[in-house]
Parts: structure tokens; sequence; C-alpha cells
């Protein structure tokens, strides 16, 4: 059914691929042609001391109409050629806009913005957030932009004004946070800093804190089945982080943050060239809470008190026709969580200590005379080594990681055709124990790739790709994927998708936050991996309201799990693993989501965002009793909207934001007092109230590059009161701090902080 799926998409692009082949007879000698469809392709940036470097999230377009694309992470853009349009409009935010006369559209362009030195200079002003209208996959562009909205203290506090991604505690004792995407959770989100997997393995349940905020040049978010390019883990979509370069042309920038709950935060960013063709780049992080909290007077810490240092070295070599990036990652991060410090030495304590190392390189050779081929080659090593303690509970775990991508694209005649082919390897080395539970494994998966994009004139992108890995544990995997953009008019586009993905789940470290209990822990479940399809079709409308750029998106998305590991919390006094293939063949696991998202600009410099979300996530439970009944899953709220207006004045001297989220109820265990769990067929279900929260900024910037901002988080205040069971007996059977966390554990809070970059 899976590939049968696959298989219609690309019948049903098969007539419009033939359309684009052109048969003249001419002395009745028939000859094929293939129809080249003209694309102005090009790059924006900067030149800072005689060196070019890149602009991220440009917007590029035609001028008059709403033809326009956003640079890529290497500044590079492309877009179809318009007839009779030879006017090309160029704009970045803080940048001088730019118009060219383009005489020769099939010649790439170079073009370059200057940067304003003043303030009362800056005429051009942006969007928060932009879909590429060019991407077949569904891509949302984050720019830093957007992120300055909030405080964005870290990748976890980047998606308030986000629809698509919503962030919540995992627990009321670690501090732990997770994401949901598409109805799952952040574990089925293959997140990758500058494409080299990395929020993965032990890194998930804390590794949204190990990336801050101020570091973050742009996030790319695509949703349903990504490109075979990256690997075989993405399931509900694919997240790409790009950072602070060392060629960044801002040499200098500081940040320092502070919030009413105790928390102090200072960041860094340092970059420097060395000669014409080296750079150097340093980022750097401290952070810490010291001040104790507990606002609901449940004796325990509502945030763990920690500490965390984080830096990057990195070098940077570039040249005509070599290209490379190395440097070295390392952090150090410490919690301590769990009852109040009055309770002494026999206190209920949570500790967790993170220590890890990275090594990186990214190296490419480059063609400039055929822009469109190259070969690249990335290599990423890291050991992680964590300890904990939940109460007397000790937990340790090591990770040791080799990857490597080897990358190799060019065209098929022309470059209406396409390719990138390529190798990879990855090496996964697991130590985990959580008494009395030892968990070991090592992966070994070798692997081949290849994906071909077909695009015709402006109107349609086909991506098919597939790769063959072969897992030493679970032998051949075969990862097909593809991807379809069509453009019904110059305003509304169509994409579909649909893919498999595959990943070995790690049962400890990505349940965490369950172990803050007294629960006994039952694992029926086997080592196997978890295997889902994706499918998806979104629609994209810019259209003017008011003489203002308007648009509205709508997707559905459906991911299918033909194996998954069930986390079953729903008995009081344990927790149980097993696997859905244990179910029989009528086990489901399926996640339905439905998003619609509108954009306006009712003024100028005045954006608004209205959303509304829908999950329906099931799956089939009773495992324990032998049973099977297909359940909500727990912890999954089936609505959320979303309402979002920054107004900035001119100059960007003054803005505002503010964002209001709404959560619908979501389903919670059943743990009422003297209840007897017996059978899934008669268990009532319970469900936590729906709730709203509110964030606000303020933001004043000055001449001298300096910013001052203001702000609050949940500023409606609204929290639950009884995130833990029994507080008052951490040590107690019927001890509960992981399950029954659904909302706010703290109320509003107020924070403030600067931003100094020195003017050029």
């Amino acid at each position: 059914m899976h590939y049968l799926f696959l298989g219609l998409m690309l019948a049903v692009s098969l007539p419009v691929l033939a359309q684009s082949d052109t048969l003249s007879n001419q002395s009745n000698q028939h000859t094929d042609t293939l129809r080249t469809v003209v694309m102005l392709r090009g790059t924006v940036g900067e030149t800072v001391d005689t060196k070019r470097v890149p602009l991220v999230g440009a917007n590029v377009y035609w001028l008059g109409t709403t033809v326009g694309a956003a640079t890529d992470s290497l500044g590079r853009f492309a877009l179809p050629v318009v007839d009779s349009v030879r006017r090309l409009a160029i704009s970045y935010v803080g940048y001088q806009a730019d118009t060219l006369t383009i005489a020769d559209p099939t010649r790439p362009i170079t073009a370059t913005l200057r940067a304003e030195r003043t303030l009362a200079a800056v005429t051009v002003s942006g969007s928060p957030g932009q879909v590429d209208r060019i991407n077949p996959i569904q891509t949302e562009l984050i720019t830093q932009r957007t992120l300055a909205k909030a405080a964005c203290c870290n990748l976890s506090e980047s998606f308030e004004t986000n629809a698509s991604v919503s962030v919540s505690f995992a627990d009321a004792v670690t501090g732990a946070k997770q994401i949901q995407f598409l109805g799952l959770g952040g574990q089925y989100v293959q997140t990758n800093v500058e494409n080299i997997p990395t929020i993965r393995g032990l890194a998930t349940t804390f590794g949204l804190n190990y990336i801050p905020g101020t570091w973050i040049t742009s996030i790319d978010v695509g949703k349903g089945a990504g490109s075979v390019v990256n690997g075989y883990e993405s399931m509900s979509g694919q997240m790409n982080i790009e950072l602070q370069k060392p060629d960044s042309p801002d040499r200098l920038f500081l940040n320092g943050y502070a919030n009413s709950f105790g928390r102090f935060e200072g960041n860094v960013n340092w970059s420097q060239p060395i000669n014409k063709k080296w750079s150097v780049g340093v980022l750097g992080h401290a952070s810490t809470q010291r001040a104790e909290l507990d606002q609901n007077g449940d004796g325990f810490r509502d945030l763990p008190l920690y500490t965390q240092l984080n830096a990057i070295n990195r070098y940077k070599y570039s040249s005509d026709r070599f290209m490379a990036q190395f440097g070295v990652k390392a952090l150090y991060d410490d919690r301590d969580g769990g009852q109040l410090s009055r309770y002494g030495p026999t206190r209920y304590d949570f500790g967790n200590t993170t220590k890890r190392l990275e090594f990186f390189s990214k190296t490419a050779i480059l063609f400039p005379d055929k822009p469109y081929k190259g070969l690249g080659l990335i290599l990423n090593g890291l050991t992680h080594d964590q300890t904990a303690n939940f109460g007397f509970r000790p937990y340790s775990g090591q990770q040791r990681t080799f990857y490597a991508n080897l990358i190799y694209q060019n065209i098929i005649g022309n470059t209406n055709h396409t390719y990138k082919a390529g190798l990879s390897y990855l090496l996964d080395d697991y130590r985990e124990s959580l008494a009395p539970i030892q968990m070991s494994r090592t992966e070994s998966v070798p692997g081949v790739f290849a994906e071909y994009t077909y695009t015709d004139s402006d109107k349609l992108t086909l991506v098919l790709g597939g790769r063959f890995d072969y897992h030493n544990l679970f032998g051949a995997q075969l990862t097909p994927r593809a991807h379809l953009k069509y453009n019904l008019n110059d305003h509304l586009t169509l994409r579909a998708s649909g893919g498999r993905g595959f990943r070995v789940p790690n049962l400890l470290i990505e349940n965490f936050g369950y172990f803050v209990s007294s629960r006994a822990i039952i694992n029926d479940a086997t080592l196997q991996p978890e295997i889902s399809w994706n499918y998806g079709l979104s629609l994209s409308q810019d259209f003017q309201l008011l003489g203002m750029k308007s648009s509205f998106v709508a997707d559905f998305h459906r991911t299918t799990f033909e194996n998954q590991l069930i986390v079953d919390v729903d008995h009081p006094r344990e927790i149980y693993f097993y696997n859905l293939s244990s179910q029989g063949r009528g086990g489901q696991s399926y996640a339905n989501s439905f998003q619609a998202e509108l954009n306006i600009q009712p003024a100028r410099r005045f954006d608004v965002k209205l959303a509304y979300r829908l999950f329906d996530v099931q799956q089939t439970m009773g495992g324990p009793f032998g049973e099977s009944r297909l359940l909500p899953k727990m912890m999954v709220s089936r609505d959320r909207v979303l309402l979002n207006a920054g107004y900035a004045l001119p100059f960007d001297k003054w803005k505002f934001d503010a964002t209001l989220q709404w959560n619908g109820p979501r389903r919670i265990p059943y743990l009422r007092e003297g209840y007897v769990h017996t059978s899934y067929e008669n268990m009532p279900t319970a469900y936590s109230p729906g709730f709203a929260t509110l964030y606000a900024q303020v933001s004043r910037a000055f001449r001298s590059g300096f910013e001052l901002y203001l702000g609050g988080e949940n500023l409606t205040g609204f929290r639950q009161t009884d995130p833990i069971i029994s507080p008052n007996d951490p040590f107690s059977t019927s001890f509960d701090a992981g399950s029954r966390v659904w909302g706010p554990i703290t109320g509003a809070m107020v924070y403030v902080g600067f931003r100094f970059k020195p003017q050029r």
C-alpha cells in the first residue's frame, strides 16, 4: 500500500513530464528534445573587508509579481524567469534594498547589499517568517528576526511564535523540555545542525537546551518525509539549524539575560578573518539558575538549579575551488532538582551531569564554471557521558558516535534534471543503565542514496529519492521518498509528499521524565526498529489584503507506524514498555495532523499570524493484559490556537510583539484514589483542562548597536497546581512526578536583556 502511494505520485506526474518533451518532425526525421526551463540563479551577500559573506533569508522577487524566493544558508537562490519582466528586487532586514535589471537571465548573478550604518537610514522591513516557495518540501524558514521576537535563550524557547512546533515540560522535576511536531515527539523529528544529525541518541532529553538561541542564524522546519540525503531517521519532519559562521560580518555580538525566577545567562559570538581565505570563530555560552522556586508549595523545586557551560571553536577556509569548515564543540551541564534544600540530606534529589565533546568537518570541491556541480564530505564524531540519579536510583549513559556523508551533485543534460548521490556511514555505541536495567548495543550502518529532481518551468518540481542501508542488527532497510510541488498559478501552490522512515528507539533516555517516580519499570519490549510511513498534502496561497502582502497555508499529514515502542503509563504503580507488533495484526498507531495558518499585514510594519492546529493521535494499548484497545495517545493536545502580532516603528527603533496560545485538553493517566486497573476495555479515561498562555516583548534599539529588551512569559499566570502525586512522601509507592504534567508548572515570569553588536 505504501509503495503504491509513491507509485501513484509518480504516475500523476508522468503526464506533466510527457508534456515537457516536444517532438519535432522535419523531413521524416524525428528528434526528441528536452524543453529547457529558464531559471535565474545567483547569490546575495555583502562585502566585509574585501571578503564576500552570504546573506541568509534575503528576499528575491520579480518586481510587480509574487514570484520570488528566499536565499538559503549559502546565500543562494533560484527562481523561474517571468516573461517580459526583467526587474529583480532584493531586500534584507537592516540592509539597503536593491533593484537590478536582468539582461540575460541564463547567466548567474551576484548581488551585493550594503548594510546601513545608522538607524535613521534603515528602510527595509521584513516578514517575521516565510514559507519557501521554491522548495518542494513544505518548509518554513525561521530567521533571526523571528527569533528576536522572544527571549529565545536556547532552541527549546525558539518556537513560541511558531504554530507547527509546540514545546512543553516533560515532567515536574528534571526541567527537560520536549517538542511535538505533527502529533509526535521530538525523537521522530530529524534535527540537524548544519546538516549534521545532532539532537538524537542521549541528547534527546536535554538536547534542545544545548543550542543557545543567539548562536542561531536560521531554522528550516520541513514537514513530512525529508530528504534521503540526510539519512533515514526523519519520520514526521526535518529541522536544520544554521549557526553563526567564522566569516560572519558581525565580528562581535554580546547578549545578557536575567529573569524573575533567578536565571542568568551570557552569550558571546566572535569571528575574525585570519587572511583572505581563512577565518576563525568562537561561540560561547554560560547560564545558571541558583534560586529555589516553589510556587505551588508542594516542597519540590519547580525548576532545577543548574549550570551550563557551552562553547564552539571553528575555522573556515574558502577559495574558488575548495571550501572547508571544521571545529570542536564542548558542553558541561549540571542539574539539581527535587525537594527543597530545607529537607536536608535525606530529601528526594534529582541530579544530572552531562559532559559532551564533539568534532565536525565539512569539505567541498567546487566548480566555478559549473555551479550545479559539487562534491562534499561531512564528518562528525562525538562522545557523550551522562550520569543522573532519581532519588536513590542511579542512571548512567555513554554514547560514542561517528558519522560520515559523501555527497555528489550534478545535472543530467541540463538544469531541469539534477541529482544527488552518495555514500553514508553511521556508527553508534550506547551503554545505558538504570538500576536494575542494563542496555547496551552497537549499531553499524553503511548506506547508499540517490535523489533526482525534475523541474518544469515555474509549474512543477518532482523529487524522487531512495536510500539503501544495511543495519548490522536489523539487516537491509529501504527508504523511498517522493515530493511533488505544483504551482496551480502564480499565487497558489500544491505540495504532496510521501516516504518511509525508521529508527532504533532508546528506551531509557527517551522516557527520562517518567523515571521521576516510584513506578516499577516492566520492559516487555524487544529491541526492534520503529518503522513509519508519512504522507502529506499542503496548499499555500499568496494574496493582497488592503494592498499588503498576505498568505494562507493549509496542510494535512498522516504518519502510520508498522512498528513502534509503546510507552504505557495507564497503570498507577507501573510503567510498561512493549512493541506495537506484539499487539497482533490489529495493532495500530497513527498520527493525523491538520493546520491552517493566515499571515496578514494590516498596516506597514504590522504583522499578524493566526493559526489553528488539530491532532488525532491514536495507539493500540492493552499489552499487559493481552487486550487491544485503540486509545488517544497520552499528553497530546487535540486542539491548539496561536495568535501572534508584531509591530515595529520606522527603522526598527522600537519593536513590540505578543503571542497568545490556547492549548486544548489532552488525555492524562486516570489515577483516582482507590481505582484498580483490571481491564483496558472498561478503563475510564481522564483529560486535562485547556489553558491559555500569553507571551510579550518590547525592545528598543540604539544607533550604537545596543538593544534593550523587556518581556514576559505565561503572563496569563496559569499553572498546574498538582503536577506531583504524593509530594509529601516521595519514597512511597504512589509518588509520581513524571506522568501527569500537562501544563505550565510556573506562573508569570518577567525577563530583561540586552544585545550589543558594534557598528562597523
